[in-house]
């Protein structure tokens, strides 16, 4: 080292040349990571691969069979478990939507976002969908003929849903009644 310093800066320059190398290595390994992770930016498709995984999990502890297939449809994550058994439904749809709960709860815990993720299981909630349609269609037609309000047996906020929904289609006003579990859909007929 000279007595001036002129080594130390020459040291000083070095270090920083090699400093600059080590960021711009680390520069572009962030460019790749963020382009692996911009696949999966879309927040719902984040909650269907959370609920997914959880699913999946819980399918492997119960020793229980299942592909599980995610998707987005209307502005909502939907995660459907493909398998021959309705255990995971149960009676009524019961385990079905406790299941629903529990994949929603895991999809808090790891986004800290609320979620409307939506489960089907063995195709419960189709096959569900097109009865309801049936039945909502039938009522509309009661409501029509006989100018009377047609109250339904109580449903779930999905079932409601799907029964609004055909009752609003057909031209007719409905309302829910009633408190949880017990809540139910009334057509109204035209005035």
């Amino acid at each position: 080292m000279a007595a001036d310093g002129s080594t130390d800066a020459v040291d000083a320059d070095a270090a920083e040349d090699s400093d600059a190398a080590d960021a711009e290595d680390v520069d572009d390994s962030d460019e790749d990571d963020s382009e692996d992770d911009s696949e999966s930016d879309n927040p719902l498709e984040i909650e269907g691969e959370v609920a997914a995984d959880y699913l999946e999990e819980l399918l492997d502890i119960a020793d229980l069979d299942g592909d599980i297939d995610t998707y987005v449809e209307n502005d909502r994550a939907h995660v459907s478990v493909l398998t021959e058994s309705d255990v995971l439904v149960g009676k009524d749809g019961e385990v079905l939507e406790a299941l629903q709960e529990l994949a929603r709860l895991a999809v808090i815990t790891e986004t800290g976002n609320r979620s409307r993720l939506m489960l089907d299981i063995a195709g419960y909630r189709e096959r569900r969908r097109k009865a309801l349609t049936e039945l909502a269609t039938d009522a509309v037609q009661e409501a029509k003929e006989t100018g009377e309000s047609v109250r339904l047996a109580p449903m779930n906020p999905f079932e409601r849903k799907i029964v609004h929904d055909v009752v609003a289609a057909a031209g007719l006003t409905s309302e829910s009644e009633g408190e949880e579990p017990e809540r139910r859909v009334v057509i109204l007929p035209n005035a």
